[in-house]
């Protein structure tokens, strides 16, 4: 929609949003308009204020100071029922479904009037299943959404808000977990909507996605918009120098002589509580100072990998052997005593309890040491003191260490994690996805850590759906398609192509 002058009228107006969160500055002053059909990419660093802003337009925070507009008219500040009502739609970075609801429950969930005598599911269900169509995206609409995989439920998400006819959509991330065809459905899609009038914000950290689908880049820095750009106009380069307010180095993995075997699983099988085989003979060895890198297309056994490793699941049968012993008792607690570090797949879910203040979670794996513990007694300032100084070592932007964990952003929420693990100077790490989400200075800073870790002696199993980053990081790369674990890759014979033959079942070296 234009208006006589031929430009695109407004559909979004923020007037000098500014937000705060005790004395941390989250959104300062931001000024913005965004046009109807249009498709603005948001960017930033984690802690930027995207997500936050983001939050005020649906609803579910409150500015402290400005307004919006939506068509022109003024939107009721703190109301996400106003926010659904003006047509604003948002698939949000971190789930919002009833995990022990099916995925057509959760898809109906409010969208029915109470007065109904009967609920329209097989009219629900025919229009779910042609937006599944469009999206290419496979979804077992009769699936309880508590078993899916992460990828899975980001489908759910993005089928969510599109099943409610939005005309404003929100998408917080939504390809952080999904495949690259995926991907590329998801942006037809959204290609198709902008041309008949949606308005599309788009939130991501992968530049590549936002030159190649977005209209303008928006970038935020510490809370202040710092540039507005049409894509035409801007390069990957400018923009990430924008974000992070200076030049990002390349990753570099330097050369280094594998040593003794810390990890090896022979003939690992697991099955799923629904019966059906996730881990199929799975046979894997890492060494100290080597990062073997996992790909495959998430749903195929990578999760339930991790799981092993972790001691959270115990396989059906098979051998696993840590630093020369096998393993004979599957869990957590065990896995951490014999020096094995976890970064997990869902940061919120596992990696952190998100009520609990940032101290408390720095500790989490510790807190019955010595050092924080005493005759049952808890050591509160000392436990305080190391998460003061995990803050400073691994650069978590907050307000302090006593701040709730879920007020921090994804990235800073991980950094968390990170520090507890590597604080430790594990002999094994377990790291899955260590950067989903994360934008491009934390992934760089990640990345940092998980080779300096390598360097000092840790074998690394790293779980990602990112190549790029598997390419990066990887001595080797083994695939997993449908449970079963390919040979191993070589650095030195790593192929893009080949890797992703194997990730759909194809190539000589699947098994």
């Amino acid at each position: 929609m234009r208006d006589s002058s031929g430009a695109k009228s407004t559909a979004l107006a923020f007037n000098g949003i500014t937000k705060r969160f005790a004395n941390f500055l989250a959104n300062d002053r931001i000024s913005l308009t965004i046009g109807h059909g249009e498709i603005v990419a948001l960017l930033g660093e984690n802690g930027a204020g995207k997500t936050t802003l983001m939050n005020i337009l649906f609803g579910h925070y409150r500015a402290d100071e400005g307004s919006i507009e939506v068509f022109g008219q003024p939107l009721p500040p703190g109301s996400p029922k106003a926010a659904l009502k003006a047509g604003i739609g948002m698939v949000h970075q971190h789930f919002a479904l009833a995990g022990n609801l099916t995925v057509l429950d959760n898809l109906m969930l409010g969208t029915e009037p109470l007065h109904h005598l009967h609920s329209r599911r097989a009219e629900a269900r025919r229009r779910i299943q042609t937006l599944a169509d469009e999206l290419a995206f496979k979804v077992d609409v009769d699936a309880r959404v508590g078993d899916l995989s992460v990828g899975e439920r980001q489908r759910v998400e993005v089928l969510k808000v599109l099943y409610r006819n939005a005309r404003t959509l929100i998408l917080d991330e939504p390809t952080a977990v999904l495949f690259p065809d995926e991907a590329k459905s998801l942006f037809a899609l959204l290609r198709r909507l902008a041309e008949r009038g949606r308005t599309i914000i788009f939130i991501s950290h992968k530049l590549h996605e936002v030159l190649a689908l977005a209209h303008r880049v928006v970038v935020l820095r510490q809370g202040k918009l710092v540039a507005d750009r049409p894509v035409a106009d801007t390069s990957a380069k400018e923009l990430a120098e924008h974000m992070v307010g200076r030049a990002i180095k390349p990753t570099l993995l330097p050369p280094c002589a594998a040593g003794q075997p810390v990890l090896a699983m022979k003939g690992i099988t697991l099955s799923r509580r629904n019966g059906t085989v996730a881990l199929d003979g799975i046979n894997l060895t890492v060494h100290a100072n080597e990062i073997v890198g996992v790909a495959g297309v998430s749903g195929n056994g990578q999760s339930e990998l991790a799981s092993v490793v972790e001691g959270l699941s115990a396989p059906d049968s098979g051998t696993l052997t840590l630093f020369g012993e096998r393993v004979r008792r599957f869990d957590p607690a065990g896995m951490i005593a014999r020096n094995v570090g976890r970064i997990p797949e869902d940061r919120h879910q596992t990696g952190v309890a998100a009520a609990l203040p940032l101290w408390e979670n720095a500790i989490l794996e510790q807190y019955r040491m010595p050092a924080y513990s005493r005759h049952g007694w808890r050591r509160i300032a000392a436990a305080r003191r190391a998460a003061a100084q995990l803050v400073r070592d691994f650069d978590i932007r907050c307000p302090g260490e006593s701040v709730r964990t879920a007020l921090l952003s994804g990235g800073n929420m991980q950094k968390v994690i990170l520090g507890r693990v590597m604080s430790r100077s594990p002999r094994f790490i377990v790291a899955s996805h260590p950067t989903r989400g994360l934008d491009i200075g934390a992934i760089e800073y990640v990345h940092e850590k998980i080779i300096a870790a390598r360097m000092s002696g840790a074998g690394i199993l790293l779980i990602s759906d990112d190549l790029d980053e598997i390419m990066q990081l990887s001595d080797k790369v083994i695939v997993i398609y449908q449970g079963r674990a390919s040979q191993a890759f070589d650095r030195q014979e790593l192929r893009m192509e080949e890797i992703g033959m194997a990730m759909t079942g194809g190539g000589s070296r699947a098994h």
